[in-house]
């Protein structure tokens, strides 16, 4: 079996590219390094570094090495985490992964009550955008055939209607709805990631509607799009949830024939699905939901 120490030398090596800085890093003697660093060459069988100049280079098999050893090293980290919640007193952590507008609009909620009601249960909270890890309660928005991977239960937790978001003096502002084709000649502000599944659901339907949106500005995130709107260079669309609360020269109009719709999930593992802290924390997701939706229909049904 490899030695992790020496792992963890090659890994600092191979991000450092220096002996000296790496013995730095790790408070060992540059020549406990060089020594550590033979060894694991010995064991592995491998050329790990060659010469260059008064230096070593990782070598192709050094940096791979290297790389799988990542993973290892989360899993510590994870590990000693966990050891310091005990000695702490801790009872545990939560992990709860979310996207960028399921973030804004429910998590700040859903993170204080469990933090009154579990004060001693530390939560990781996780933008599933840019974390690998899998969270122990997760938010998503479901993919056509795609299902979440790990022992978990998922069900659906809501339907998130898409609105245009226009300004107040559009002339399709105060509208109940638009049909989805009438959008078809006006210039969009785009506000998603390119291969985002969000996007997709936006641009299915515009092909069902027989058009492709007409972009004349890429924006990545909802707010900056509806900023472009504001100045009237376009409209964008928008899921519900992603709206929050509009400036006063913008307002949202629903769509249909067809609607988009994206459909959120709450995915639990198998392992913690029975733990008070994550029954607390769906039970508030859902009602958080169902408030939003409440809310969302009286507004449309007072237009």
């Amino acid at each position: 079996m490899l030695d992790i120490p020496r792992l963890r030398v090659l890994r600092t090596v191979v991000t450092t590219s220096s002996i000296r800085a790496s013995a730095a890093a790790l408070g060992y003697t540059p020549s406990a390094v060089s020594q550590q660093l033979a060894t694991l060459q010995r064991e592995t069988g491998l050329r790990l570094f060659e010469r260059s100049g008064r230096g070593i280079e990782p070598t192709a098999a050094g940096r791979i090495l290297a790389a799988e050893a990542e993973t290892l090293f989360e899993a510590l980290g994870r590990i000693e985490r966990v050891v310091g919640d005990l000695r702490a007193g801790r009872v545990g952590t939560l992990s709860i992964g979310y996207f960028s507008s399921a973030g804004s609009a429910l998590l700040a909620p859903v993170v204080a009550a469990l933090r009154t009601e579990f004060p001693e249960l530390r939560l990781d909270l996780l933008l599933t955008e840019y974390h690998r890890d899998e969270p122990d309660l997760d938010i998503f928005v479901e993919e056509s055939g795609a299902e979440h991977p790990g022992a978990v239960r998922v069900h659906r937790i809501a339907a998130d209607p898409y609105f245009a978001v226009v300004r107040v003096d559009d002339p399709i502002a105060g509208l109940p709805e638009v049909a989805l084709a009438s959008l078809a000649d006006r210039p969009w502000v785009d506000n998603d990631l390119r291969d985002g599944t969000c996007r997709q659901v936006l641009l299915d339907a515009c092909a069902q509607a027989g058009f492709s949106p007409g972009f004349v500005v890429e924006t990545h995130d909802y707010r900056t799009a509806m900023s472009f709107v504001a100045t009237g260079i376009g409209l964008t669309v928008v899921p519900a949830l992603g709206i929050g609360e509009l400036p006063e020269e913008l307002t949202t109009v629903a769509l249909v024939s067809p609607t988009p719709v994206r459909y959120l999930s709450l995915a639990v593992k198998e392992s913690v699905a029975r733990h008070p802290a994550v029954r607390r924390a769906v039970e508030l997701l859902e009602g958080l939901v169902s408030a939003a939706e409440a809310e969302r229909d009286d507004a449309v049904g007072t237009r």
